[in-house]
């Protein structure tokens, strides 16, 4: 199987754990955005935490996250749904920087920490829930630890890892979100305490072959935990030359007689996948005639 999601609950419920790999997630995004190493690394968190947000929720729902630290990167913009698809972009691909004093990729300094991290949820009601908070790292992982804590109220531990190929490729890409719930003891919370200060990082467990199953195992402890649902995860974009065509027509008719008369055409591209749409002289004039 490729890349999946588990979700779980440890501890006799007093625990929500969510483990994936996504490597294949992130390649692709990284292969169609053109992203350099660091870059890539931001991109493929954010698209992780993300994806984990999105199907904490139930039914049709869908989640927008956007990160804005005022770092060279730009705006990291991020699309996920319950059913695991995910499209996300950076407004600066080519950003890279040296390793930092840790040795890993400077994704703090890449994003930025004077900014904020932002999720909008909309679960098919007639208002959107929106959280923000700001960011306390740009590292991302305690960011988003920091959004469940501040927004959501609920204590909770991400971390989400990226390893880059010298060609830009991604070697190996994962996550989880462990979460306390009511009843949650001091002994729970101690065990899982230590349990993360031994654990390698993600990425290098995802490297080393490991399934989120055994993620999990390795941050809960063999037989702490019950897997609720196992489910594929993907980089999926739902843009259309058909969506493309309903926005121009919404432009109304005299922006698309200008499109004509100066252009001669139109030409556009999704942000999120790069795929590129174009429109002839005489397809904008059936546009044109469809808007009247």
């Amino acid at each position: 199987m490729g890349d999946y999601l588990i979700k779980s609950t440890g501890f006799e419920g007093k625990v929500r754990a969510y483990a994936l790999v996504a490597t294949d997630m992130v390649n692709e995004a990284v292969r169609r955005q053109g992203t350099w190493p660091t870059a890539s690394a931001a991109l493929g968190r954010a698209m992780m935490a993300s994806t984990m947000i999105a199907t904490m929720s139930k039914g049709d729902a869908k989640v927008t996250v956007k990160i804005e630290g005022k770092g060279p990167i730009g705006a990291i913009i991020i699309d996920s749904n319950t059913k695991g698809e995910t499209r996300g972009y950076v407004s600066n691909p080519q950003t890279h920087f040296d390793l930092n004093a840790q040795g890993k990729l400077d994704v703090a300094r890449a994003v930025g920490t004077d900014g904020y991290l932002s999720v909008v949820k909309d679960i098919g009601m007639r208002d959107n829930f929106t959280g923000s908070v700001p960011l306390v790292s740009g590292e991302l992982g305690e960011d988003f630890t920091y959004y469940f804590a501040s927004s959501e109220q609920t204590p909770s531990s991400v971390g989400v890892g990226v390893l880059v190929n010298p060609d830009n490729s991604i070697l190996a890409a994962g996550g989880f979100v462990i979460q306390l719930m009511p009843g949650a003891d001091e002994a729970i919370i101690e065990e899982i305490e230590n349990r993360l200060k031994s654990i390698p990082p993600v990425s290098k467990m995802v490297e080393a072959g490991m399934p989120p199953e055994e993620m999990l195992n390795a941050l809960l402890g063999d037989g702490n935990f019950k897997i609720l649902d196992k489910m594929p995860i993907s980089f999926s974009c739902n843009c259309s030359k058909q969506r493309v065509a309903n926005a121009i027509i919404s432009l109304g008719k005299e922006e698309i007689r200008d499109m004509v008369e100066k252009d001669g055409g139109a030409e556009t591209r999704c942000n999120f996948c790069n795929e590129v749409y174009q429109f002839s002289a005489d397809d904008l004039e059936e546009l044109y005639t469809e808007s009247k």
